[in-house]
């Protein structure tokens, strides 16, 4: 089968793949997603009062609690109603091009409206400014060759001016973001936010370009709402986490455009994907497991085509970071004993290991959770499938999906994120969400519901900080 042919059949594959059967084994997932949360709550409340060792006052959140409402909140119910009133319908309906500006524009009053329901200042401007942020070494960045230099020095706490706790615990290439947008007039909180927000909210059309390239349209249509409804958007609206996951998620996107042959120019997007996963890992250590996902898109498109270019571009951004003085894996040495100094050092791993899956449990959604054992369900004959060049597009979005899965669940495991993984594991996450896909059309707007249902009282229940 030529790539023009496979890039044709991904488009047109009818929708009957999808199984209208297994509502009770989506109920009785979600409920054990439930029964999980409600597990870490309990569990971890007695072991805060116990000891503190989980650092958390809102276990299994990063939160405290604080019910309240603010100017975003009827914002954040009529980007709700509407999503799911309407956007099921508009997802099928809208042209392909206007359908990706609209999940942009929806994704971002989602997210906006959320963020607003802490108020202008303390829901953005505010977010990045405070001590254990990007914001806050700015000015020691005046000479970016002598901080780069000098980066993992100020790493494990000790020596003096060590770094605040979000620019120790990623390499330069997150502060540098915020640097450069000091250096154009951009400074501040203010606009430090709606940048993260801005492209936090992309990522969402980078997973249905991604998507329309390996699974076909129909699925990437049925995905668009739960995309634009996105739980985790409680913490893209300010973390830089979410800016993360747009960098990571245009990588992948780019990188099935250049397998499928889809792009215009596929030599200059598997460039780009390479440039953008090497940044995307200058990013955040923990994000090189996003290779997960881009091996996961050579294998579903059964092309290795793309992989030189991709090499070289992500060759670029490691050599401009060490001829500038910056050691990637010195500094992810200085990281971990960083790490355990602090909150890692005490937080302990037989909790946070499935405390972890509670968080993410709350940030992908239940209709996420019940799609993803439909994924489950379906992985041994996918495989064989996709081994034998003949998966069906349900198949191929199973195989994807699991592989975001992995990358999360190895993420878990390695110890090195225990709590606040509701915000650091969005780069994963978003990847997740299609997953709902699979489930029957006529049980999506429930799903939707349920999703915002629980947005809206974490975010109006709990002070999350992001």
């Amino acid at each position: 089968m030529t790539t023009e042919q496979y890039s044709e059949r991904t488009r047109t594959t009818a929708p009957t793949v999808l199984p209208a059967t297994g509502r009770r084994r989506d109920l009785a997932t979600a409920a054990g997603g439930i029964l999980l949360v409600a597990a870490a709550v309990l569990v971890g409340r007695v072991l805060q009062d116990a000891n503190g060792s989980l650092q958390v006052r809102w276990p299994p959140l990063l939160a405290s609690w604080d019910p309240h409402l603010g100017p975003g909140t009827p914002a954040a119910v009529a980007v709700a109603v509407v999503v799911i009133a309407y956007g099921p319908g508009l997802a099928v309906r809208l042209p392909w091009r206007r359908l990706l500006l609209t999940g942009w524009a929806a994704s971002l009053a989602w997210i906006l409206s959320l963020a607003l329901v802490e108020g202008w200042y303390r829901g953005i401007a505010r977010r990045l400014t405070t001590k254990h942020e990007y914001l806050r070494v700015i000015d020691r960045f005046d000479d970016v060759g002598a901080a780069l230099r000098g980066f993992t020095d100020h790493i494990v706490i000790g020596p003096p001016g060590n770094w605040p706790a979000h620019v120790a615990g990623h390499p330069p290439g997150a502060t540098l973001t915020f640097v450069g947008l000091d250096r154009v007039g951009l400074g501040g909180g203010a606009w430090a936010g709606v940048w993260c927000i801005v492209l936090g909210g992309s990522a969402a059309v980078a997973v249905l370009i991604t998507l329309r390239a390996l699974t076909g349209e129909h699925l990437a249509r049925r995905a668009a709402p739960f995309l634009v409804l996105a739980p985790f958007a409680v913490w893209t609206g300010t973390s830089a986490d979410g800016y993360f996951a747009a960098v990571a998620a245009w990588s992948v996107a780019l990188l099935a455009l250049a397998a499928t042959r889809t792009a215009r120019f596929p030599a200059a997007a598997a460039l780009g994907s390479g440039l953008l996963f090497a940044l995307t890992c200058y990013l955040s250590y923990g994000l090189t497991l996003v290779a997960a996902l881009l091996l996961a898109v050579l294998v579903l498109a059964r092309t290795a085509r793309p992989a030189p270019l991709f090499l070289l571009g992500a060759l670029t951004v490691p050599v401009v970071f060490t001829l500038a003085g910056f050691n990637w894996w010195e500094g992810y040495r200085q990281l971990v004993e960083r790490y355990y100094q602090g909150a890692g050092g005490v937080r302990p791993y037989s909790y946070w290991v499935w405390g972890n899956l509670a968080c993410t449990t709350l940030a992908v959604g239940l209709g996420t959770v019940a799609g993803l054992r439909r994924a489950g369900a379906s992985a041994p004959a996918a495989l064989r499938a996709v081994r034998h060049g003949s998966a069906t597009t349900a198949q191929r979005l199973a195989v994807l999906t699991l592989a975001a899965l992995l990358a999360l669940l190895v993420a878990d495991l390695s110890g090195m994120s225990k709590a606040e993984t509701e915000r650091i594991w969005q780069p994963f996450m978003v990847w997740l969400l299609p997953a709902a896909a699979l489930l029957p059309g006529r049980d999506r707007k429930g799903w939707l519901a349920a999703h915002a249902v629980v947005v809206l009282l974490v975010n109006h229940l709990l002070w999350t900080g992001w």
